[in-house]
């Protein structure tokens, strides 16, 4: 394997290489390659992944978002279940006296 120190950019000769993208295998000089998703890549394999389709990319995110939505109905139906149930559990004794009750002018 040839060593980084005597290559020189694919695009630019007179520049020597940087890194080498793990897509194509060819070494760059810094301004030829860009970090994209914790990896250093050449921009012309960088083009080649953005026009891959989005499902293609992505793998499984859709469905973990599914599930990130089903499983935020499900905690919000709980928090509103619970407090559902503890006003259910407040005694008739709380209500009285409130204004809510009426003043006796609607009862005919």
């Amino acid at each position: 394997m040839e060593s980084l120190v005597y290559q020189r950019c694919f695009n630019h000769a007179q520049r020597e290489a940087v890194a080498r993208c793990p897509e194509c295998s060819q070494f760059f000089c810094r301004e030829c390659i860009t970090e994209h998703d914790d990896r250093v890549i050449c921009t012309s394999c960088l083009w080649k992944f953005a026009r891959r389709p989005l499902t293609e990319r992505r793998g499984f995110a859709g469905a973990v978002r599914l599930g990130q939505a089903l499983l935020g109905l499900c905690a919000a139906w709980f928090f509103f279940y619970l407090i559902g149930e503890a006003l259910i559990k407040l005694p008739t004794s709380f209500h009285e006296g409130q204004l809510w009750q009426g003043d006796g002018a609607d009862s005919e």
